[in-house]
């Protein structure tokens, strides 16, 4: 874009055009690392671009609307997580002009009094800026601005230089000026200036109104173009020089284009974390387990430099990635007593009782170049759903900008799945952010479903390494039956999905039925039902195919993961019935089957939103897609010509699962201690 007149109309013309840029700061803004649209996150951003940037000090501007939502309301609280030694900081502008677009907002009508008591109370040394005549408040400003840098050096040099002794209290700008400031005073008689009225588009009607295009070139003028520019459209070479050099430039800031600065992480090799598997379905394991031992070792190697954070909403322990502690801590810059268990001023297990702070610290840290990984409860990742989508928009526009370098990938765990979170009930029971990736473009979105530790492991692996993708991992922290061995788990998750042949029993002239799956518990119940199947209708073919990728299901013209159709066909057959057990809503799969061969012969079980405090096989009774619902659908869709003792059987053990749970508050033997077994 050229310096010059025809560089300023073609800037102009781009703004909130169409095939131009949005009017709020975007993708498209060199500099930036946030989008502007949906608010609450810049404070949570901020913090997690400077999270082990010590040299970096991110600037957030906080408008009084954006201060009401409840992300940015939560953030205020990510001080007390700032290290001075190892962080950079943060300094929040809190810009108070009154009105959101119809309204007067929560804190432009509060006394500063009671603003300054809640600042103050969240950790911050309040400084103000207010006024209505623009020369006295510039130079109000850059005095506070100067003020506020060299608090926030002294800070950082003193921490430094003595090392950290107590959570400091760091300088927040609270500037109160009109909304619509400097721009028409008074519109059709209307004042505008100082209003709601001033907000967006104060001058609506140009086009059609000579008064309000008058009034827009009386604005204009009054910003003294002829002063800051020559005839030819350029910058006067006096106010040119006052703008910095090559990265000190705003929009060439490397921080703001984190792929610049990526260091690959110091990934150890995850087979050494694996689990023997010598017999499918013969021992039971935490699988999350050998995952939080992996990242143990990621923050071995990560120490130098500090590139990878694990962020959890207090439930690092409970999902069972608690090797982490071995080497790292958590967190905190507030007081710290003797019987906290592993709490530090320079931890990097962030954990806070907040999705949405945990969500935001990640994607302000892998936008600056940065690794890690957010895990969370199952149901409560729909806290910050919102958050997903916008930063996967992010991603996806990204991709059309050539100077964009792609950054690490926003990996999400979710554990405490809705399938064994059967003691904490229903609200504790929601597959939902799978049905939100799933919309998102394939270009980006990844969803990957490891039926065991093995395949965790190799997914995580994977998933660690790659840049700009959004990476949904689901599985359970709970113990849960081993499937594969380590070269064959690798060998699976490469594929996206297989036919295990061992649990299957069909000749050389195919399957009668498919029974497939994707998720840890489904699979646990369809390989169950093959089991099942094998032994009391030998006579019925069945196969078994796992799938570990869910985004191979659809076309490949929909997802770069998707199978070409002749290997859909190879693992699927081309007619056959296809009993599917899925880890989410049914809908799911039947929308991304859409185009494959004979959608309508696939028969997916799943959840059903059919929760409670109840116990693990419960659950997927109540969903109807247990092992005895997933033999019946077998037999029903096979029309296999001796069903009716085995259906009959699967009723009565039906029946028979309801009667004990009730009496006994656990699960049936015969279910709770399942193996595979050959006979």
């Amino acid at each position: 874009m050229s310096q010059d007149t025809a560089g300023l109309r073609r800037l102009f013309r781009q703004f909130s055009t169409p095939g131009g840029i949005p009017s709020h700061d975007s993708v498209t803004t060199p500099g930036s690392i946030h989008e502007g649209g949906e608010l609450g996150y810049v404070l949570v951003h901020a913090f997690g671009a400077v999270f082990d940037n010590p040299d970096l000090i991110a600037v957030a501007v906080v408008g009084d609307g954006e201060a009401e939502t409840g992300p940015l309301a939560g953030s205020w609280k990510s001080v007390k997580f700032l290290n001075p030694v190892s962080d950079g900081a943060v300094l929040p502008v809190l810009h108070l002009n009154g009105y959101k677009i119809s309204g007067p907002t929560v804190l432009g009508r509060d006394r500063d009094e009671d603003i300054q008591k809640l600042l103050e109370a969240c950790g911050y040394e309040v400084h103000w800026v207010e006024g209505v005549d623009p020369l006295p408040m510039h130079q109000a400003f850059a005095t506070t601005l100067d003020t506020c840098y060299a608090k926030i050096r002294t800070i950082q040099t003193q921490a430094r230089e003595e090392g950290f002794s107590k959570r400091p209290i760091w300088p927040v700008i609270v500037l109160r000026s009109l909304k619509g400031w400097t721009g028409p005073k008074f519109v059709d008689g209307l004042p505008v200036e100082g209003t709601f009225r001033a907000h967006q588009v104060p001058l609506p009607n140009v086009r059609q109104d000579p008064d309000h295009l008058k009034m827009l070139e009386q604005w204009m003028h009054s910003y003294r173009p002829q002063d800051l520019f020559d005839e030819n459209g350029r910058l006067v070479p006096e106010l040119a020089a006052l703008a910095p050099k090559g990265d000190r430039r705003m929009g060439a800031n490397p921080h703001a284009n984190g792929g610049k600065l990526i260091v690959d992480l110091d990934l150890p090799d995850f087979r050494a974390y694996s689990l023997s598997v010598t017999k499918p379905a013969t021992e039971r394991h935490e699988s999350t387990r050998q995952l939080g031992k992996l990242m143990r070792d990621m923050f071995k190697g990560s120490a130098r430099p500090k590139n990878f954070r694990l962020f959890c909403p207090d439930e690092t322990n409970s999902n069972r990635l608690g090797n982490v502690f071995e080497v790292e801590n958590r967190c905190s810059v507030g007081k710290i007593i003797p019987i906290d268990d592993h709490v530090a001023a320079d931890g990097r297990v962030m954990e806070v009782l907040s999705e949405h702070l945990c969500q935001g610290w990640l994607e302000g840290y892998v936008l600056t170049g940065r690794h890690g990984l957010f895990a969370t409860y199952e149901a409560f990742a729909m806290v910050s759903a919102s958050m997903t989508v916008q930063h996967t928009k992010w991603l996806e526009k990204s991709l059309a900008l050539p100077w964009r370098i792609p950054v690490p990938s926003l990996n999400i765990l979710l554990t405490s799945t809705c399938w064994r979170n059967d003691h904490n009930g229903f609200s504790h029971q929601g597959p939902g952010l799978i049905d939100t990736v799933l919309a998102m473009k394939g270009t980006v979105a990844r969803i990957y479903l490891p039926p065991d530790a093995n395949c965790l492991l190799s997914v995580a692996d994977h998933c660690f390494r790659s840049r700009n993708y959004v990476n949904l991992i689901v599985i359970d922290k709970q113990p849960q039956l081993q499937w594969l061995n380590t070269e064959t788990a690798i060998k699976h998750c490469a594929a996206g999905a297989t036919i295990w042949s061992w649990a299957g029993n069909e000749e050389a002239r195919g399957p009668d039925v498919v029974l497939a799956a994707a998720g840890d518990i489904p699979t646990l119940e369809v390989v169950a039902a093959a089991w099942l199947l094998r032994k009391h209708a030998p006579s019925l073919k069945v196969r078994v195919v796992n799938v570990v990728d869910l985004m191979c299901l659809p076309p490949p013209i929909i997802h770069p993961h998707g199978l070409e159709e002749t290997r859909f066909v190879e693992l699927f057959t081309a007619a056959k019935p296809v009993v599917f057990a899925f880890h989410g809503y049914q809908r799911a799969v039947h929308s991304i089957l859409h185009g494959r061969t004979k959608p309508e012969r696939f028969h997916v079980r799943g959840f059903i939103d059919e929760g409670t405090t109840t116990t693990p096989f419960d659950m997927v009774v109540r969903n109807k897609m247990s092992r005895f619902h997933l033999c019946m659908e077998a037999l029903r869709r096979s029309d296999y010509a001796q069903a009716g003792p085995l259906m009959q059987w699967c009723e009565t053990m039906l029946s028979k699962h309801q009667t004990y749970t009730r009496a006994n508050f656990q699960d049936m033997p015969e279910v709770r201690d399942w193996i595979w077994t050959d006979t």
